[in-house]
């Protein structure tokens, strides 16, 4: 799933390990999430847009087809 979180955490200066401590998840699946290769649980999701200050459709795009 396509996201913008590395963008995010980038533009507040964070690195995955803080992003991840603050999340209560390891740097690894910031990681994962980043390089698209993990999709998030939903509570993660929220997690992650809550931190973000931003709605989860606005960091995560589904790509889903019409």
């Amino acid at each position: 799933m396509k996201n913008d979180v590395r963008t995010c955490r980038e533009a507040e200066g964070l690195s995955q390990a803080d992003l991840a401590a603050a999340v209560g998840v390891t740097r690894q699946t910031i990681n994962a999430i980043e390089r698209e290769r993990y999709d998030p649980s939903l509570e993660l999701a929220f997690q992650l847009a809550k931190h973000f200050d931003c709605r989860v459709e606005d960091l995560f795009d589904p790509e889903m087809d019409e």
